[in-house]
């Protein structure tokens, strides 16, 4: 009955979804919002289809969350089309860099102060805290690689890097806590951890993009082969990067996140004229699968169609993990033994702390203060998040501790994908509304 029953919920979740995503986008309410609402529905709150607690399953919902973030930092690496030299990436760089430390050290400090948590635990709560999501912040990514909104470009690359830069802060907290190694006056944290973590997870991304990217398309464009199934060359990449930057010790987020910057930036060197947008467009579209054949291996398609095809299955594989991973998160919630500090910690996070420090890291950034008030408000907290509290959880925080935190954290991701579910629509709409105003008239 219960296999039934999960069969029922699912299959009339996924067809509402697809037959009302356009009414959904005129409305204040996210997806992700209807999908915590169906978690709440089946834990013991409700039908009691899935009984899950933070602790107990914490392997599992690392794996899970783990390979929805991995989906997502793929995808919007591909959305991203500039050059690395382009002074767009000045606003993502600096949100995921200055305003990420700002986030660890004053939510860090504000627990240090107030909630009564040892120091170790205080930075690990900064730093499940600091990143945004990837996942859940879509409506305000960049819709497709012409996109060249500031303000959505910098929320995708800021998603896109700052998943993988709080992993230092993660294992600072760890180690303050004995759990992690962390050397005399904290010499490996910042050669191992920090320097050559990051630095190596985003070059083998750089790297294993570029070199699949090339591979593929010289395959198709001299020899007609390698055509078809992208979908396994989307999951075959994200999987190499990941697997190799784990086996060099190097941060696997950054690595998935720099290979879909790297496929994106070949196919930006290598495609044809702008033209053949379009001809790319209709061969995906298109019943005959000879055409897309056709279309994969022409040298002046090739590029474009291999970055389209890519980025679209990714993209449906990413919704489908949102559902999974939401649900989860509203499931989770029964068993949560919900700290009453989460009242005033989460308006201090959301209201208070995310603006302060997106404006002194974009402080003298070319970017309008409508921009900027956005930016500080849509710093939206939910998968990331999940992940780094698992990680943590997984390898031995202190019960006691962890149910602090798993409580914390929980109210901070619910309360985001509220707050921040119910304001994108009308708030980005006007924000689109105002750009329209402000172009001049031909």
């Amino acid at each position: 009955m219960d296999s039934a029953l999960w069969a029922l919920i699912v299959g009339l979740l996924l067809v509402l979804m697809a037959l009302g995503s356009t009414v959904l986008k005129r409305l204040p309410l996210s997806t992700a919002m209807l999908y915590l609402l169906v978690g709440i529905a089946v834990s013991p709150i409700g039908l009691e289809l899935l009984r899950t607690d933070a602790r107990t399953h914490a392997p599992v919902l690392e794996r899970i969350s783990e390979i929805v973030v991995l989906l997502s930092l793929f995808t919007a690496g591909l959305k991203l089309s500039p050059g690395l030299r382009d002074r767009r990436w000045a606003l993502p760089v600096r949100l995921a860099v200055g305003s990420m430390v700002l986030t660890v050290g004053l939510i860090a400090g504000s627990a240090w102060l107030w909630l009564d948590l040892p120091l170790g635990a205080c930075v690990l709560l900064g730093a499940i805290l600091a990143p945004t999501d990837p996942v859940l912040a879509s409506e305000v990514q960049v819709q497709d690689p012409s996109d060249r909104d500031k303000l959505r470009f910098a929320l995708t690359g800021e998603g896109g890097l700052n998943d993988g830069s709080a992993f230092p802060f993660v294992m600072l907290g760890l180690g303050l806590l004995g759990l992690h190694e962390l050397g005399e006056w904290g010499w490996r944290w910042l050669a191992v951890d920090v320097l050559w973590a990051t630095g190596a997870g985003l070059g083998t991304g750089w790297l294993l993009g570029m070199a699949i990217g090339r591979l593929v398309l010289h395959l198709r464009r001299e020899h007609k082969e390698a055509v078809g199934l992208d979908d396994f060359l989307a999951l075959g990449l994200i999987a190499l990067s990941y697997g190799v930057a784990l086996l060099l010790h190097a941060y696997g987020f950054l690595a998935v996140f720099a290979a879909g910057v790297a496929l994106r930036r070949l196919q930006q060197r290598q495609a044809g004229p702008v033209a053949s947008a379009s001809a790319v467009e209709q061969a995906l579209i298109h019943p005959d699968r000879t055409l897309a054949e056709t279309v994969a291996v022409d040298p002046q398609h090739a590029p474009s169609f291999m970055a389209q095809a890519v980025l679209g299955f990714n993209e449906q594989a990413e919704r489908i993990g949102e559902v999974a991973i939401v649900i989860a998160i509203g499931a989770l919630l029964w068993a949560v033994q919900w700290d009453p500090a989460a009242w005033w910690f989460v308006p201090l996070l959301l209201l208070g702390i995310r603006p302060v420090s997106v404006r002194l890291g974009l402080a003298g950034s070319p970017v309008s203060r409508g921009q900027r008030w956005l930016i500080g408000w849509f710093g939206i907290r939910g998968v990331g998040s999940l992940y780094y509290l698992t990680f943590a959880v997984n390898h031995g925080l202190d019960p006691a501790l962890a149910q602090r935190l798993i409580a914390l954290t929980l109210a901070v991701v619910v309360t985001s994908i509220a707050v921040h579910g119910v304001s994108v629509t009308p708030l980005m709409a006007a924000y689109e509304k105002a750009l329209r105003a402000a172009r001049p008239r031909a």
